[in-house]
């Protein structure tokens, strides 16, 4: 299942609605829509899939995408109203690149004022050269940490966002594990 999910995803992204049922056929390896039709019944009680109004398939599963409704004022309010404006992968929208990422979950308040609390999950990109003012997460002296990274003439600084916490400048070696590319928050 998770095979046809993927070259589901992948179909998806590419032409941006749900396959017909021969493309289902198609993707399944199967020989006729019917059995298209049965998979595709398959996905809808599992939750994967849903017909929209027009009895096309289109995603309502995390796994493939989420619908994005619209758009909403965060100032003054507006009437904010709900259509259908596109699906959207999380992953795809935070992760840039797959193979060179990966998520931690946050501890400690060092970083609060830049928006990052714990309990946070953060999205790193390893491989990337930092430049002032990224958020790094760096081994310190053989410890970990996130902080904003800052370089003044040959010394870098690892700079909190909270003015509880000093400037780290390492006392033996520092080595950036990655940039922090994305904060991931749940409120309940």
């Amino acid at each position: 299942m998770d095979e046809i999910l993927n070259q589901l995803k992948a179909f998806w992204q590419a032409n941006r609605r749900g396959p017909s049922y021969s493309e289902l056929a198609r993707l399944a390896g199967y020989a006729s829509k019917q059995a298209a039709y049965r998979l595709a019944q398959k996905l809808i009680d599992a939750g994967i899939f849903t017909r929209d109004s027009t009895g096309r398939l289109c995603p309502c599963s995390p796994r493939l995408g989420l619908q994005l409704a619209g758009y909403v004022q965060a100032g003054f309010p507006s009437p904010a109203e709900e259509e259908l404006v596109d699906t959207l992968s999380l992953d795809e929208y935070l992760i840039r690149k797959p193979d060179a990422s990966f998520l931690l979950k946050v501890t400690g308040d060092s970083m609060i004022d830049a928006g990052i609390h714990p309990g946070d999950l953060v999205v790193i990109e390893r491989g990337v050269t930092p430049k002032n003012g990224d958020i790094v997460l760096a081994q310190v002296d053989r410890e970990w940490t996130l902080k904003f990274f800052q370089l003044r003439g040959k010394q870098i600084r690892l700079v909190p966002a909270n003015p509880k916490y000093p400037e780290i400048v390492a006392n033996e070696e520092l080595q950036v594990g990655g940039i922090v590319q994305a904060v991931i928050r749940r409120y309940h």
